[in-house]
């Protein structure tokens, strides 16, 4: 009897998957606030941008983006990659590669001109996300040199924009 490679499907969340990306959120973190997060933006947020790695039909992975804000001045739509979270079970598989990959291009189509993560810079690098400070861009948020990172979406998007970028107040209300 041979084993047959999982089926993936990268897809945009339905309601019949709440209760499903709460659970996969929850258990990726040490604390259920990434998951209360996942519920407020889709509540809040707008845009709002939700995916789900389904394999062999449970959903087993999640990625959220949602809009960021130059503080103190108009600028065009910039999106914020948070939280992604993948199975234990089924991590290392590239279900947290293929989520951001897919979520990145859903942006671009939204008319998202960039994209920011508070993250790894090895992860995320692979997705062309590099340290937002060589735009001048810096978070609100006091995170390690590196941490925060920005990708444009639109070759040159960044080139007049400065400033401290602020997620969705949500993010703000995380306890």
């Amino acid at each position: 009897m041979s084993e047959t490679e999982p089926q993936t499907l990268i897809r945009p969340e339905r309601a019949a998957d709440f209760e499903a990306i709460h659970a996969v959120q929850a258990a990726a973190f040490e604390t259920d606030a990434e998951a209360r997060l996942v519920g407020a933006l889709r509540e809040r947020a707008e845009p709002y941008l939700s995916l789900v790695a389904e394999v062999d039909g449970a959903v087993r992975g999640h990625v959220t983006f949602s809009p960021v804000t130059l503080r103190g001045a108009p600028a065009p739509l910039l999106m914020g990659l948070a939280p992604l979270a993948v199975d234990a079970g089924v991590r290392c598989r590239g279900l947290g590669a293929e989520l951001s990959r897919a979520g990145l291009r859903r942006c671009r189509a939204l008319g998202a001109v960039g994209a920011v993560v508070l993250g790894d810079p090895r992860y995320y690098a692979r997705f062309g996300f590099r340290d937002a400070a060589a735009w001048n861009l810096t978070s609100v948020y006091d995170v390690p040199t590196g941490a925060f990172q920005a990708v444009e979406l639109q070759p040159g998007a960044f080139a007049q924009l400065r400033g401290t970028l602020e997620y969705h107040p949500a993010f703000s209300e995380l306890n």
